[in-house]
């Protein structure tokens, strides 16, 4: 078994991936994203034997056809500073190659890629996602884009209290909005469209969904963004959660219609009743989670990844 990782061999969920696969004997090949000026590719689509070719890295040299998993977490060539243009043009042909290898050979099931990137772009849009989302039996926030002050306001009229953050793919802290303290800054919107959502009570639940298997997180703070308690002054407790077997199967249908094998699913658990999704992260950094409860989410995508 031949499994690439393709990311930053040094972040802890590639490197902890990596060890659970070592475990399992497979073959690893790291794909370091700050060598994509260096290492080189070459595909080759032969009708009725599938995508094929070589793969050339510092270190190895790698038959693509005998690749039977793929890890995808890369980092954009023009993310790193101090490339020279034509190493940088270098760097994005090699990256365009090996995406397109990503995405033919998972299209046409001759290995498993967790994930391909044209599934990612599900989460490009916040607002079209959580069209995808409620078709799954989930409830999402009352929510409203826009780049109109009054409107803003009037919506925060209706709803209470609310939040802002990105609708964008682009990690964003989210933010209680106070339309005293922001007025100041509220007519900024008109630059820029913005998310408001209504602000909802309840424990936060991270589901990471690996295949068909399920791994539920609680998460217990004060905080309005749990991801930066700390920088906010508050702590973030976590503990293995019991998900409620049907939304687990929600969960599982909802990845899985998405082609995200490997997705974390961020829910809200309102007193009322509802369970609230606010959005499928198609390239979830699981360490913190798996730290904080003793859950096995790097072993079960390494046995995802090798068929195991």
């Amino acid at each position: 078994m031949t499994v690439l990782l393709w990311g930053l061999p040094d972040e802890p969920p590639v490197d902890l991936v990596a060890t659970e696969l070592r475990a399992r004997d497979a073959d690893v090949v790291l794909v370091d994203s700050r060598a994509a000026a260096r290492d080189t590719i070459d595909l080759r689509l032969d009708t009725g034997a599938g995508v094929g070719g070589v793969l050339r890295t510092h270190d190895r040299t790698v038959e693509l056809a005998r690749v039977t998993g793929v890890y995808v977490r890369p980092v954009e060539p023009e993310l790193f500073p101090g490339l020279e243009p034509a190493d940088l043009a270098r760097a994005r042909r090699f990256c365009d190659a090996l995406t397109s290898f990503t995405e033919l050979t998972g299209s046409s099931g001759q290995c498993r890629v967790a994930n391909r990137l044209l599934a990612m772009g599900s989460n490009v849009s916040k607002p079209y996602q959580a069209q995808l989302i409620t078709r799954h039996g989930f409830g999402t926030p009352s929510t409203l884009v826009s780049s109109d002050p009054a409107e803003v306001l009037a919506f925060a009229g209706r709803h209470g209290p609310l939040v802002y953050k990105s609708i964008s793919g682009v990690r964003s802290i989210v933010t209680a909005f106070d339309p005293a303290a922001d007025a100041g800054r509220l007519a900024r919107v008109r630059w820029c469209p913005v998310q408001f959502q209504e602000q909802l009570d309840g424990p936060d639940v991270r589901v990471h969904v690996v295949g068909d298997r399920v791994f539920a997180t609680e998460i217990t703070t004060t905080a309005v963004d749990y991801r930066y308690a700390r920088q906010s002054g508050t702590t973030a407790t976590l503990r293995v959660h019991d998900l409620d077997p049907d939304v687990a199967a929600r969960c599982v249908a909802l990845a899985a219609a998405l082609r995200l094998p490997f997705a974390g699913i961020d829910l809200k658990l309102v007193p009322d009743g509802r369970v609230v999704c606010f959005e499928v992260n198609p390239s979830p950094g699981f360490t913190y989670f798996e730290h904080g409860t003793g859950q096995p989410i790097a072993a079960a995508l390494a046995a995802w990844l090798t068929g195991s």
